[in-house]
């Protein structure tokens, strides 16, 4: 048995985070209604058409899932979906500010009408506040929670290149419903919770906000460089292939000159003793590490590092990582179905003993739309 059959989720969703959230629910078994708008549909669909045609955004987050459309604008579509919160334990929305309400479903008045409904809500910035109905994209995220200041080079800032803030929401309103529904099964009661990016990506920011407001001044930028860490970042290698190394004390420090570098007398240079004079010097020591390195391939040095037990990485390319050995060794590609075949997708990270993933077919726009109204009763005409 899958840990969450039997749990019906209805998904007012779109974009990044609450599909996000929902499609992990829907791997572990949970029946996950993505409720569409008529014809055009979750707009991440058209975000790119790269994989087959599809977007990569929809298919990344949509698998497992049944899709229906429905016109929430109309007292037909209000109608149907009051049915299918009946049905539901969970009910998962990241509709623009107040929407929700103005359809006539506020949260608090759903769970006291369905006591063990669980109604999560996601949002840029949460409720109340001065910020409550200002528009929220991930980019836009970053750089309110500080993300960006201290990401880039030191002459630039830069964004991440993932959409970091609605992935920090869409896990925090992924676990935060599996509290809810393992509180609900002590209890017999669910609730109404509330997810925002800013606050999701501010708890991710813990270490730089903490040096900042405690340290007196701002973490610098630094590159793909460690900013208090040296050596820690990339380095050159004679192949023109980038090798990441990292350190982490005086012990790997000397393992390293006396192995990689083969000069041991450098890590009793006083200039690179301690971390903290390496990374005041670490200028002069990048130098000395890549006209080492300028000598072999990136695949000799990572030989080298290997030796010497010093941790390290090659600079992949996201073909790389599509190809990973690693990932092949251990079985985690699957075959999954989609409107324009199949594609592969990478497994949940999670694994556990006796338990497998659903990862059924990404739906199409209202592929699932006629079977549920059947289910419900109810005829199609009244979509």
């Amino acid at each position: 048995m899958l840990p969450l059959e039997g749990i019906t989720v209805v998904a007012l969703e779109q974009a990044i985070a609450a599909p996000f959230a929902t499609r992990q629910l829907a791997d572990l078994g949970a029946r996950v209604i993505k409720i569409e708008r008529p014809d055009v549909g979750d707009f991440a669909r058209g975000y790119d058409s790269t994989v087959n045609g599809m977007s990569s955004h929809f298919v990344w987050c949509n698998r497992s899932k049944e899709s229906m459309e429905l016109d929430l604008k109309s007292d037909e579509g209000k109608e149907i979906l009051g049915s299918l919160i009946e049905k539901a334990d969970v009910l998962i929305q990241n509709l623009a500010p107040g929407a929700i309400e103005r359809m006539g479903f506020a949260p608090e008045e759903l769970t006291a009408k369905h006591p063990e409904l669980i109604v999560c809500s996601i949002s840029g910035y949460g409720k109340g506040g001065t910020y409550e109905q200002k528009k929220a994209y991930d980019l836009l995220v970053q750089c309110e929670a500080g993300l960006v200041s201290i990401t880039g080079s030191e002459e630039t800032p830069s964004k991440a290149g993932i959409s970091i803030a609605d992935i920090a929401a869409g896990m925090y309103a992924y676990t935060g419903v599996l509290t809810a529904l393992f509180n609900r099964m002590k209890t017999g009661k669910g609730t109404v919770m509330e997810v925002s990016m800013l606050e999701a990506l501010g708890e991710w920011m813990g270490y730089p906000a903490y040096y900042a407001a405690y340290g007196g001044k701002e973490p610098q930028r630094s590159g793909a460089s460690h900013a208090t860490i040296y050596p820690y970042g990339p380095f050159l290698c004679g192949d023109n292939k980038t090798v990441f190394i990292g350190l982490q004390n005086e012990r790997e420090w000397k393992r390293f000159c006396e192995f990689v570098l083969e000069d041991s007398a450098l890590s009793e240079d006083a200039r690179f003793i301690t971390n903290t004079d390496r990374s005041t010097n670490k200028d002069e020591l990048k130098q000395i590490i890549e006209a080492k390195f300028e000598a072999f391939t990136s695949d000799q040095i990572i030989e080298r590092v290997e030796e010497a037990k010093i941790a390290n990485a090659r600079l992949n390319t996201m073909k790389d990582f599509f190809a990973h050995p690693q990932l092949t060794a251990r079985k985690r590609w699957k075959q999954v179905q989609t409107p324009q075949g199949e594609i592969v997708a990478l497994k949940p990270p999670v694994t556990m003993a006796g338990i497998d993933y659903v990862m059924n077919p990404i739906p199409d726009l209202g592929e699932h739309t006629e079977a549920i109204l059947e289910e419900l009763g109810l005829a199609q005409s009244k979509i």
